[in-house]
């Protein structure tokens, strides 16, 4: 397995279905916490919900789509971040996180979202990140603040979550901006 420091406490590394057993257990850990405001907690419902998930990004992957990776503090998964969206030939990239309680305040995000930005504009020349955030979600709104990333608008009761419409603020950071 391979990973990427995230400091000297944690590591990145690609999460995959082999996982499903860790991912749903650190769901559970963490299920009301991160289901606050994205439904990523309520899709890993189960093992085999979870394991689904998984696969799902598993072939986002392999179709250059999407991608997921796992934070682990101390050899344990704690959160994680993604790209929920790829589109290389449109040079965007929509970047999401999740993390457990136990884990916040420490900056893990923060530092796995900066190594994944980098990635997809060096690496992959992504013009456009996005993240979208529930407006209600200030610790996420924060993290894309501490990205340098720019508040685009907010798009009005845009999403349903746990059956209440919620407003979405649009974040980006453009490859110019990210590189200078």
């Amino acid at each position: 397995m391979f990973g990427k420091p995230l400091g000297t406490d944690a590591e990145l590394r690609p999460l995959e279905p082999w996982q499903a057993e860790e991912f749903f257990a650190h769901m559970e850990r963490g299920r009301e916490f991160i289901g606050q405001h994205i439904g990523f907690a309520d899709a890993a419902k189960d093992l085999e919900s979870a394991r689904k998930l998984l696969q799902g990004y598993a072939d986002k992957a392999a179709a250059d789509v999407g991608r997921i990776f796992g934070i682990w503090l101390d050899d344990k998964l704690v959160g994680g971040v993604l790209f929920r969206v790829m589109d290389i030939p449109q040079g965007r990239a929509e970047v999401g996180c999740w993390l457990e309680p136990a884990a916040t305040g420490r900056g893990l995000i923060t530092r796995a979202a900066r190594v994944l930005i980098d990635w997809a504009i060096r690496e992959r020349g992504v013009h456009r990140v996005e993240w979208l955030v529930s407006s209600a979600n200030a610790p996420s709104i924060a993290v894309a603040r501490r990205l340098g990333m720019s508040r685009d608008g907010v798009l009005r009761s845009y999403s349903l979550h746990r059956g209440v419409r919620q407003d979405v603020e649009v974040w980006s950071v453009l490859a110019p901006e990210w590189e200078s």
